[in-house]
């Protein structure tokens, strides 16, 4: 087992520990209100959304997208993070403007309890995928899948972040992600000065991979600014937070999480371009990276996956007890009852990671597409303000997106190949494309139908 690492593990489970005060009342534990009522401050919001959304499968993916694609391909995962700043407009206009307490409020209004349903489904899965995904690195830096050092690592990260997150809940996740960014910052601080330090940073860079409009990177940069209109109101880390302060606070924190979320994911993506750049035939990023940087770096680039991990885990959890206790009310509002779904989703993840992983971690990638069938809600819907469109055209939405989310799985895994032998980055910009589509006419003709008059009544009648 690498014993630095699990060093620095153990001193970040120790202060999150000592930084979670267990709370007892709802307001605390699932609304992340202090003992005396107060909301959280701006600068825990900030460091809240940017840790949390700063998690270890989205770093590594930038990396490795930079490593394989270059700047291009960093700077398409980072395009995901202007999330920040539409998830800003949709928590403005569906909280301050129209009075609501929740997504799931305004999607009832609006849908019925088929819209509440199929918004809980996806955010459930992706809960749970969440809890699957940043587990599943923490194994990844400590052995090959199945071996003792990545079970032991697997479990003692869960069971440490599921013990915290029981604790407070919502408020000890506030809490430590702050703790937690501040580590992270300073880590990554020093992984950077090692790679400016050894002449890594250069112009020359940004040629690894010249701009082709056709390349995977440029491609999936466009498939990110196709889903980031509705990949935020997906995510119920982020919506969570956006419930939690007065207007001005919850605005100025999502963003200045953006532009900070931003620059982190581009410098630590940066990596992955410097191995790819240095990389001889044969190596993989890893290496690459151990032979460019050392072994003290790259324990740092370790420490910032295991760090970010952990701060997901536990505001994962922490929404995952809010959704099923207070959104979706399958339990009395009670704070041991999501405790109890804490410890669910953290054994489903669990059941995920030890099932085989393959397949499951592309179908993480997929939620991106399956949360595009909300595009023309907050279009029509929310900022629109529409309140005629029949369920019809929400169901519809929903399914194509799930039948185009089901698609780029298959196609990407190699289940099928429907779509030809075009690069996968390629396919989902076609389905991305024909899924916002066709769910935004679905969404137009319903409108228009709801709003034509009615016939009046032709009867003749009778004369006395």
């Amino acid at each position: 087992m690498n014993t630095p690492l699990a060093v620095l593990i153990m001193i970040v489970a120790a202060f999150s520990l000592y930084l979670s005060r267990q709370r007892t009342q709802e307001n605390g534990f699932f609304h992340g209100r202090s003992a005396e009522g107060d909301a959280p401050g701006l600068i825990t919001l900030i460091f809240s959304q940017v840790t949390t959304w700063i998690f270890a499968r989205s770093l590594l993916n930038a990396a490795i997208l930079g490593f394989y694609y270059g700047i291009w391909g960093t700077l398409a995962y980072a395009a995901y993070y202007l999330s920040f700043f539409t998830g800003a407009l949709i928590i403005d206009h569906l909280r301050f403007r129209q009075g609501h307490t929740s997504i799931q409020a305004f999607l009832h209004e609006r849908f019925g309890h088929w819209g509440t349903r199929c918004y809980n489904l996806v955010i459930g899965v992706r809960l749970v995928s969440e809890v699957f995904a940043n587990l599943l690195v923490i194994g990844i830096l400590f052995g090959v899948a199945g071996s003792q050092a990545y079970t032991l690592a697997v479990l003692a990260v869960s069971l440490v972040t599921l013990i915290y997150s029981m604790l407070g809940g919502l408020h000890a996740s506030l809490r430590t992600d702050l703790f937690q960014m501040l580590v992270f910052l300073a880590v990554l601080g020093l992984l950077l000065i090692f790679a400016v330090a050894g002449g890594h940073f250069s112009i020359a860079l940004l040629d690894f991979k010249p701009f082709a409009i056709s390349d995977p990177g440029p491609i999936l940069l466009l498939v990110a600014l196709l889903q980031v209109w509705s990949y935020p109101m997906h995510d119920p880390v982020m919506m969570d937070r956006g419930f939690l302060a007065d207007r001005r606070t919850t605005w100025r924190s999502f963003i200045h999480a953006g532009w900070i979320s931003t620059l982190c994911i581009l410098a630590f993506g940066s990596l992955g371009v410097i191995a790819g750049a240095g990389a001889f035939s044969g190596e993989d990023m890893n290496q690459a990276l151990t032979r460019l940087l050392g072994e003290w770096p790259m324990l740092l680039f370790s420490a910032t996956l295991v760090i970010s991990a952990m701060s997901t885990l536990d505001s994962t959890l922490s929404s995952s007890a809010k959704l099923v206790v207070m959104d979706m009310k399958l339990v009395p509002a009670r704070v041991n009852n999501g405790r109890i779904a804490m410890v669910l989703f953290m054994l489903l993840g669990l059941a995920l990671v030890f099932w085989g992983n393959k397949d499951l971690f592309s179908a993480v990638a997929v939620s991106g597409t399956a949360s595009m069938y909300l595009a023309p809600v907050i279009f029509f819907s929310l900022w629109g303000n529409q309140r005629d469109i029949p369920l019809w055209s929400y169901l519809g939405s929903f399914v194509v997106a799930l039948g185009g989310a089901v698609l780029y799985f298959t196609e990407s895994s190699g289940y099928s190949a429907l779509l030809g032998e075009a690069h996968k980055y390629t396919k989902l910009l076609w389905i991305s494309l024909a899924v916002l589509v066709i769910g935004c006419l679905m969404f137009q003709i319903g409108s228009l139908s709801a709003r034509r008059p009615r016939p009046a009544n032709s009867r003749m009648q009778v004369q006395p």
